[in-house]
Protein backbone atom coordinates (compact mmCIF):
# COMPACT_ATOMS: atom_id res chain seq x y z
CA UNK A 1 0.00 0.00 0.00
CA UNK A 2 2.53 2.40 0.94
CA UNK A 3 4.19 1.84 -2.42
CA UNK A 4 1.66 2.41 -4.12
CA UNK A 5 0.99 5.35 -2.37
CA UNK A 6 4.72 6.46 -3.10
CA UNK A 7 3.82 5.80 -7.21
CA UNK A 8 1.01 7.75 -6.83
CA UNK A 9 3.04 10.81 -5.25
CA UNK A 10 5.75 10.38 -8.17
CA UNK A 11 3.63 10.30 -10.70
CA UNK A 12 1.24 13.70 -9.46
CA UNK A 13 4.99 15.40 -9.34
CA UNK A 14 5.58 14.27 -12.83
CA UNK A 15 2.37 15.39 -14.23
CA UNK A 16 3.24 18.38 -12.28
CA UNK A 17 6.33 19.02 -13.85
CA UNK A 18 5.13 18.60 -17.38
CA UNK A 19 2.84 20.89 -16.59
CA UNK A 20 4.76 23.57 -15.07
CA UNK A 21 7.27 23.36 -18.70
CA UNK A 22 4.02 23.04 -21.03
CA UNK A 23 3.17 26.99 -18.90
CA UNK A 24 6.60 27.93 -19.37
CA UNK A 25 6.90 27.04 -22.42
CA UNK A 26 3.59 29.07 -23.46
CA UNK A 27 4.64 31.73 -21.41
CA UNK A 28 7.87 32.37 -23.59
CA UNK A 29 5.48 32.19 -26.70
CA UNK A 30 3.08 34.86 -25.07
CA UNK A 31 6.35 36.65 -24.27
CA UNK A 32 8.08 36.83 -28.05
CA UNK A 33 4.59 37.03 -29.14
CA UNK A 34 4.50 40.03 -26.71
CA UNK A 35 7.75 41.56 -28.26
CA UNK A 36 7.31 40.72 -31.96
CA UNK A 37 4.42 43.00 -31.54
CA UNK A 38 6.20 45.59 -29.21
CA UNK A 39 8.55 45.87 -32.29
CA UNK A 40 6.18 46.38 -35.15
CA UNK A 41 4.19 48.90 -32.87
CA UNK A 42 7.40 50.77 -32.47
CA UNK A 43 8.56 50.11 -36.13
CA UNK A 44 4.68 51.65 -37.62
CA UNK A 45 5.35 54.48 -34.79
CA UNK A 46 8.62 55.31 -36.15
CA UNK A 47 7.59 54.92 -39.63
CA UNK A 48 4.78 57.56 -38.69
CA UNK A 49 6.50 59.79 -36.85
CA UNK A 50 9.77 59.82 -39.96
CA UNK A 51 6.91 60.55 -42.33
CA UNK A 52 5.46 63.36 -40.36
CA UNK A 53 8.55 64.84 -39.85
CA UNK A 54 9.48 64.77 -43.73
CA UNK A 55 6.20 66.36 -44.53
CA UNK A 56 7.15 69.05 -42.24
CA UNK A 57 10.17 69.47 -43.86
CA UNK A 58 12.55 68.52 -40.90
CA UNK A 59 14.62 66.74 -42.92
CA UNK A 60 17.40 66.13 -40.54
CA UNK A 61 15.10 65.14 -37.78
CA UNK A 62 13.38 62.92 -40.54
CA UNK A 63 16.55 61.19 -41.75
CA UNK A 64 17.42 59.96 -38.45
CA UNK A 65 13.62 58.67 -37.96
CA UNK A 66 14.54 56.85 -40.94
CA UNK A 67 17.48 55.22 -40.11
CA UNK A 68 16.42 54.40 -36.97
CA UNK A 69 13.91 52.39 -38.69
CA UNK A 70 16.33 50.88 -40.71
CA UNK A 71 17.77 49.89 -37.20
CA UNK A 72 15.66 47.03 -36.50
CA UNK A 73 14.16 46.75 -40.47
CA UNK A 74 17.65 46.75 -42.65
CA UNK A 75 15.82 45.45 -45.61
CA UNK A 76 13.36 48.39 -45.70
CA UNK A 77 13.35 49.96 -49.28
CA UNK A 78 10.99 52.45 -48.38
CA UNK A 79 13.56 53.99 -45.83
CA UNK A 80 16.32 53.85 -48.33
CA UNK A 81 14.36 55.76 -51.32
CA UNK A 82 12.97 58.13 -48.34
CA UNK A 83 16.76 58.46 -47.14
CA UNK A 84 17.41 59.24 -51.40
CA UNK A 85 14.45 61.55 -51.45
CA UNK A 86 15.40 63.57 -48.46
CA UNK A 87 18.92 63.99 -50.15
CA UNK A 88 17.52 64.84 -53.31
CA UNK A 89 15.19 67.47 -51.95
CA UNK A 90 18.29 68.91 -50.57
CA UNK A 91 19.81 69.28 -53.81
CA UNK A 92 22.28 66.33 -52.98
CA UNK A 93 21.64 64.62 -55.84
CA UNK A 94 25.28 62.34 -55.85
CA UNK A 95 24.67 61.73 -52.24
CA UNK A 96 20.48 60.43 -53.22
CA UNK A 97 21.97 58.23 -55.68
CA UNK A 98 23.43 55.40 -53.96
CA UNK A 99 20.56 55.66 -51.77
CA UNK A 100 17.91 54.86 -54.45
CA UNK A 101 20.13 52.23 -55.69
CA UNK A 102 19.94 50.11 -52.58
CA UNK A 103 15.99 50.75 -52.47
CA UNK A 104 15.82 49.16 -55.78
CA UNK A 105 18.26 46.21 -55.15
CA UNK A 106 15.74 46.04 -52.13
CA UNK A 107 12.17 45.97 -54.13
CA UNK A 108 12.42 46.60 -57.78
CA UNK A 109 8.94 47.44 -57.92
CA UNK A 110 8.56 49.95 -55.52
CA UNK A 111 6.49 52.75 -56.73
CA UNK A 112 8.22 55.68 -58.77
CA UNK A 113 11.87 54.65 -57.37
CA UNK A 114 13.28 54.30 -61.12
CA UNK A 115 12.08 57.30 -62.06
CA UNK A 116 13.31 59.25 -59.02
CA UNK A 117 16.85 57.48 -59.67
CA UNK A 118 16.46 59.13 -63.24
CA UNK A 119 16.11 62.46 -62.08
CA UNK A 120 19.13 62.25 -59.36
CA UNK A 121 21.64 60.75 -61.82
CA UNK A 122 20.10 63.52 -64.78
CA UNK A 123 20.47 66.30 -61.95
CA UNK A 124 23.63 65.09 -60.43
CA UNK A 125 25.60 65.47 -64.34
CA UNK A 126 25.72 61.61 -64.68
CA UNK A 127 24.04 61.39 -68.46
CA UNK A 128 24.87 58.19 -69.69
CA UNK A 129 22.81 56.66 -66.63
CA UNK A 130 19.98 58.98 -66.58
CA UNK A 131 19.56 57.75 -70.37
CA UNK A 132 19.57 54.43 -69.37
CA UNK A 133 17.34 54.60 -66.40
CA UNK A 134 14.74 56.92 -68.20
CA UNK A 135 14.47 54.15 -71.24
CA UNK A 136 13.99 51.42 -69.01
CA UNK A 137 10.67 53.32 -67.06
CA UNK A 138 9.92 55.11 -70.61
CA UNK A 139 9.51 51.03 -71.89
CA UNK A 140 7.94 50.24 -68.94
CA UNK A 141 4.83 53.14 -69.48
CA UNK A 142 1.92 52.38 -71.27
CA UNK A 143 1.64 55.29 -74.38
CA UNK A 144 -1.38 56.83 -72.82
CA UNK A 145 0.87 57.76 -69.46
CA UNK A 146 1.23 61.24 -68.89
CA UNK A 147 4.94 60.32 -67.97
CA UNK A 148 5.49 59.73 -71.49
CA UNK A 149 5.81 63.31 -72.10
CA UNK A 150 8.13 64.09 -69.48
CA UNK A 151 10.03 60.99 -70.25
CA UNK A 152 10.51 61.81 -73.38
CA UNK A 153 11.80 65.40 -72.65
CA UNK A 154 14.26 64.01 -69.93
CA UNK A 155 15.93 62.11 -72.59
CA UNK A 156 16.15 64.36 -75.03
CA UNK A 157 17.90 66.67 -72.76
CA UNK A 158 19.83 64.01 -71.18
CA UNK A 159 21.37 63.17 -74.99
CA UNK A 160 21.58 67.13 -75.25
CA UNK A 161 23.42 67.68 -71.96
CA UNK A 162 25.81 64.75 -73.87
CA UNK A 163 26.46 66.49 -76.58
CA UNK A 164 24.54 63.55 -78.82
CA UNK A 165 22.61 65.94 -80.97
CA UNK A 166 21.32 63.69 -83.19
CA UNK A 167 20.27 61.35 -80.79
CA UNK A 168 18.31 64.07 -78.88
CA UNK A 169 16.47 65.38 -81.91
CA UNK A 170 14.19 62.55 -82.40
CA UNK A 171 12.84 62.84 -78.86
CA UNK A 172 12.90 66.51 -78.85
CA UNK A 173 10.55 66.34 -81.65
CA UNK A 174 7.98 63.64 -80.10
CA UNK A 175 7.88 66.48 -77.18
CA UNK A 176 7.08 69.75 -79.58
CA UNK A 177 4.69 67.14 -81.11
CA UNK A 178 2.71 66.48 -78.59
CA UNK A 179 3.06 69.97 -76.62
CA UNK A 180 3.28 72.29 -79.59
CA UNK A 181 2.34 75.61 -77.94
CA UNK A 182 5.28 75.09 -75.92
CA UNK A 183 8.18 78.08 -76.94
CA UNK A 184 11.53 76.30 -75.13
CA UNK A 185 10.90 73.02 -76.62
CA UNK A 186 11.07 74.75 -79.75
CA UNK A 187 13.99 76.30 -78.99
CA UNK A 188 15.90 73.15 -77.71
CA UNK A 189 14.55 71.60 -80.78
CA UNK A 190 16.27 74.27 -82.94
CA UNK A 191 19.43 74.30 -81.01
CA UNK A 192 19.53 70.40 -80.89
CA UNK A 193 19.26 70.91 -85.21
CA UNK A 194 21.53 72.98 -85.59
CA UNK A 195 24.52 71.47 -83.60
CA UNK A 196 23.46 67.84 -85.47
CA UNK A 197 23.82 69.97 -88.66
CA UNK A 198 20.45 69.39 -89.34
CA UNK A 199 19.75 72.70 -90.82
CA UNK A 200 16.32 72.28 -92.68
CA UNK A 201 14.71 71.07 -89.35
CA UNK A 202 16.28 74.16 -87.74
CA UNK A 203 14.25 76.36 -90.47
CA UNK A 204 11.16 74.44 -90.02
CA UNK A 205 11.45 74.66 -86.22
CA UNK A 206 12.15 78.84 -86.76
CA UNK A 207 9.43 79.20 -88.55
CA UNK A 208 7.26 77.35 -86.17
CA UNK A 209 8.77 79.68 -83.66
CA UNK A 210 7.38 82.19 -85.56
CA UNK A 211 3.67 81.21 -84.70
CA UNK A 212 4.00 81.24 -81.41
CA UNK A 213 6.55 84.42 -80.90
CA UNK A 214 7.40 86.47 -83.88
CA UNK A 215 9.59 88.83 -82.23
CA UNK A 216 11.80 85.59 -81.10
CA UNK A 217 15.86 87.27 -80.93
CA UNK A 218 16.56 83.71 -80.03
CA UNK A 219 15.06 81.90 -83.10
CA UNK A 220 16.15 84.78 -85.62
CA UNK A 221 19.86 83.98 -84.30
CA UNK A 222 19.57 79.94 -85.02
CA UNK A 223 18.00 80.96 -88.45
CA UNK A 224 20.70 82.82 -89.05
CA UNK A 225 23.48 80.38 -87.87
CA UNK A 226 21.93 77.88 -90.54
CA UNK A 227 21.60 80.09 -93.36
CA UNK A 228 25.51 80.60 -92.61
CA UNK A 229 26.48 76.79 -92.57
CA UNK A 230 24.20 76.85 -95.69
CA UNK A 231 26.21 79.88 -97.17
CA UNK A 232 23.61 81.97 -97.65
CA UNK A 233 25.67 84.79 -96.07
CA UNK A 234 22.68 87.45 -97.24
CA UNK A 235 20.08 85.41 -95.62
CA UNK A 236 22.25 84.90 -92.77
CA UNK A 237 22.97 88.32 -92.26
CA UNK A 238 19.27 89.57 -92.50
CA UNK A 239 18.30 87.27 -89.80
CA UNK A 240 20.76 88.62 -87.27
CA UNK A 241 19.56 92.07 -88.06
CA UNK A 242 16.06 90.84 -87.38
CA UNK A 243 17.16 89.48 -84.18
CA UNK A 244 19.00 92.26 -82.86
CA UNK A 245 15.50 94.54 -83.92
CA UNK A 246 13.87 92.07 -81.50
CA UNK A 247 16.24 92.30 -78.75
CA UNK A 248 19.39 93.89 -78.73
CA UNK A 249 20.13 93.06 -75.43
CA UNK A 250 19.80 89.59 -76.73
CA UNK A 251 23.16 88.10 -75.46
CA UNK A 252 25.87 87.41 -78.68
CA UNK A 253 22.89 88.94 -80.31
CA UNK A 254 25.46 92.12 -81.89
CA UNK A 255 28.38 89.81 -81.87
CA UNK A 256 26.98 87.25 -84.32
CA UNK A 257 25.76 90.13 -86.66
CA UNK A 258 29.36 91.57 -86.37
CA UNK A 259 31.19 88.39 -87.37
CA UNK A 260 28.82 87.64 -90.08
CA UNK A 261 29.59 91.57 -91.44
CA UNK A 262 33.37 90.73 -90.87
CA UNK A 263 33.71 87.81 -92.81
CA UNK A 264 32.19 90.31 -95.73
CA UNK A 265 34.85 92.69 -94.92
CA UNK A 266 32.42 95.32 -94.27
CA UNK A 267 34.35 96.44 -91.30
CA UNK A 268 33.38 99.54 -89.81
CA UNK A 269 29.66 98.55 -88.90
CA UNK A 270 31.39 95.52 -87.98
CA UNK A 271 33.22 97.42 -85.52
CA UNK A 272 29.81 99.20 -84.30
CA UNK A 273 28.11 95.38 -83.20
CA UNK A 274 31.23 94.57 -81.64
CA UNK A 275 31.09 97.98 -79.68
CA UNK A 276 27.26 97.10 -79.30
CA UNK A 277 28.10 94.08 -77.42
CA UNK A 278 30.93 94.92 -75.53
CA UNK A 279 28.30 97.71 -74.08
CA UNK A 280 25.99 94.55 -73.47
CA UNK A 281 28.72 92.41 -72.09
CA UNK A 282 32.34 94.02 -71.24
CA UNK A 283 33.48 90.56 -70.73
CA UNK A 284 33.44 89.31 -73.68
CA UNK A 285 36.32 88.60 -75.34
CA UNK A 286 35.53 87.29 -78.50
CA UNK A 287 33.72 90.59 -79.81
CA UNK A 288 36.83 92.71 -78.29
CA UNK A 289 39.35 90.74 -80.46
CA UNK A 290 37.32 91.28 -83.72
CA UNK A 291 36.60 94.50 -83.18
CA UNK A 292 39.95 94.97 -82.99
CA UNK A 293 40.87 93.15 -86.00
CA UNK A 294 38.50 94.83 -87.81
CA UNK A 295 40.19 97.87 -86.83
CA UNK A 296 43.39 96.69 -88.03
CA UNK A 297 41.75 95.67 -91.55
CA UNK A 298 41.11 99.20 -91.92
CA UNK A 299 44.74 100.78 -91.58
CA UNK A 300 43.31 101.83 -87.54
CA UNK A 301 46.58 99.75 -85.70
CA UNK A 302 46.91 102.40 -82.74
CA UNK A 303 43.02 102.16 -82.29
CA UNK A 304 43.42 98.06 -81.90
CA UNK A 305 46.31 97.76 -79.59
CA UNK A 306 44.89 98.23 -76.27
CA UNK A 307 42.09 96.10 -76.78
CA UNK A 308 44.34 93.59 -78.72
CA UNK A 309 46.33 93.47 -74.93
CA UNK A 310 43.69 93.35 -73.43
CA UNK A 311 42.48 90.85 -75.12
CA UNK A 312 45.72 88.71 -74.72
CA UNK A 313 45.80 89.00 -70.85
CA UNK A 314 42.22 87.86 -70.87
CA UNK A 315 42.81 84.74 -73.13
CA UNK A 316 46.11 83.88 -73.75
CA UNK A 317 45.20 81.11 -76.60
CA UNK A 318 43.67 83.38 -79.09
CA UNK A 319 46.15 82.90 -81.87
CA UNK A 320 44.68 86.04 -84.13
CA UNK A 321 45.18 88.81 -81.39
CA UNK A 322 49.04 87.53 -80.79
CA UNK A 323 49.33 87.39 -84.78
CA UNK A 324 47.54 90.98 -84.66
CA UNK A 325 49.70 92.25 -81.98
CA UNK A 326 52.58 90.90 -83.77
CA UNK A 327 51.70 92.98 -86.82
CA UNK A 328 51.06 96.34 -84.87
CA UNK A 329 54.51 96.09 -82.67
CA UNK A 330 56.48 95.25 -85.76
CA UNK A 331 55.07 98.04 -87.64
CA UNK A 332 55.94 100.65 -84.72
CA UNK A 333 59.32 98.96 -84.89
CA UNK A 334 59.04 96.72 -81.42
CA UNK A 335 60.59 93.76 -82.99
CA UNK A 336 61.59 91.51 -80.40
CA UNK A 337 57.71 91.68 -78.90
CA UNK A 338 56.63 91.51 -82.79
CA UNK A 339 58.84 88.55 -82.85
CA UNK A 340 57.37 87.26 -79.16
CA UNK A 341 53.87 87.62 -79.86
CA UNK A 342 54.33 86.14 -83.67
CA UNK A 343 56.09 82.80 -82.13
CA UNK A 344 53.13 82.74 -79.58
CA UNK A 345 50.79 82.92 -82.54
CA UNK A 346 52.40 79.84 -84.17
CA UNK A 347 53.12 77.71 -80.64
CA UNK A 348 49.03 77.88 -80.50
CA UNK A 349 47.66 77.85 -84.60
CA UNK A 350 50.73 75.62 -86.57
CA UNK A 351 48.82 75.59 -89.08
CA UNK A 352 47.69 78.82 -90.47
CA UNK A 353 49.74 79.80 -93.06
CA UNK A 354 49.48 83.54 -92.62
CA UNK A 355 50.82 83.54 -88.72
CA UNK A 356 54.02 81.95 -90.65
CA UNK A 357 54.00 84.41 -93.45
CA UNK A 358 54.40 86.75 -90.95
CA UNK A 359 56.78 85.40 -89.20
CA UNK A 360 58.81 84.87 -91.96
CA UNK A 361 58.54 88.53 -92.84
CA UNK A 362 59.60 89.59 -89.52
CA UNK A 363 62.56 87.43 -89.58
CA UNK A 364 63.72 88.83 -92.88
CA UNK A 365 63.37 92.45 -91.83
CA UNK A 366 65.44 91.70 -88.59
CA UNK A 367 67.99 89.52 -90.64
CA UNK A 368 67.93 86.13 -89.88
CA UNK A 369 67.54 84.59 -93.20
CA UNK A 370 67.80 80.68 -92.27
CA UNK A 371 64.58 81.33 -90.25
CA UNK A 372 62.91 83.72 -92.53
CA UNK A 373 63.26 80.63 -95.30
CA UNK A 374 61.92 77.76 -92.75
CA UNK A 375 58.91 80.11 -91.80
CA UNK A 376 58.58 80.59 -95.64
CA UNK A 377 58.62 76.73 -96.49
CA UNK A 378 56.40 75.92 -93.92
CA UNK A 379 54.05 78.33 -95.19
CA UNK A 380 54.57 76.97 -98.51
CA UNK A 381 53.60 73.97 -97.61
CA UNK A 382 50.54 74.26 -95.94
CA UNK A 383 49.42 76.47 -98.71
CA UNK A 384 49.83 74.01 -101.19
CA UNK A 385 48.64 71.13 -98.68
CA UNK A 386 45.38 73.96 -98.54
CA UNK A 387 44.91 73.71 -102.40
CA UNK A 388 45.66 70.07 -102.80
CA UNK A 389 42.80 69.46 -100.28
CA UNK A 390 40.39 71.90 -102.65
CA UNK A 391 41.44 70.27 -105.91
CA UNK A 392 40.62 66.73 -104.06
CA UNK A 393 37.63 68.33 -103.26
CA UNK A 394 36.48 69.57 -106.54
CA UNK A 395 37.52 66.62 -108.47
CA UNK A 396 35.34 64.49 -106.30
CA UNK A 397 32.35 66.51 -106.64
CA UNK A 398 32.93 65.28 -110.34
CA UNK A 399 33.83 61.92 -109.96
CA UNK A 400 31.53 60.31 -112.84
CA UNK A 401 30.08 61.97 -115.42
CA UNK A 402 26.01 63.25 -115.20
CA UNK A 403 24.87 60.09 -117.11
CA UNK A 404 26.25 57.82 -114.77
CA UNK A 405 25.18 59.22 -111.53
CA UNK A 406 22.41 57.34 -109.98
CA UNK A 407 18.76 58.36 -110.68
CA UNK A 408 16.91 60.61 -108.25
CA UNK A 409 14.36 58.66 -106.30
CA UNK A 410 10.41 58.68 -107.45
CA UNK A 411 7.31 58.37 -106.35
CA UNK A 412 5.99 54.72 -107.48
CA UNK A 413 3.15 54.87 -110.23
CA UNK A 414 -0.30 54.21 -109.12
Amino acid sequence: MGELQFLSSKSLLSRLAAHTLVLALLLAQLCRAQTVAQTTADSGATRETAATLEQQGKFPEAELAWRALLKTHPSSAEAYAHLGLLEARQEHFKEAVPLYRRALALNPAFPGLRLNLGLALFKAGEMKDAVQTFERVLKSEPTSSPEVQRLTILLGMAHYGLGEYAEATPYLKQAVARDPQNLGLHLSLAHSCLWSKQYQCVMDTYREILTLNAESAEADMLAGEALDELKDKIGATQQFRNAVKANPKEPNVHFGLGYLLWTQRQYEEAVSEFEAEIANDPMNVEAMLYQADAEMQMGQPEAARPLLEKVAKMNAGLSLAHMDLGIVYSDTGRKEDALRELILAAKIAPDDTNVHWRLGRLYREMGKKEEAKAEFDKAAILHKATDDALLEKMNGSHARPAQEQAPKATAPQQ
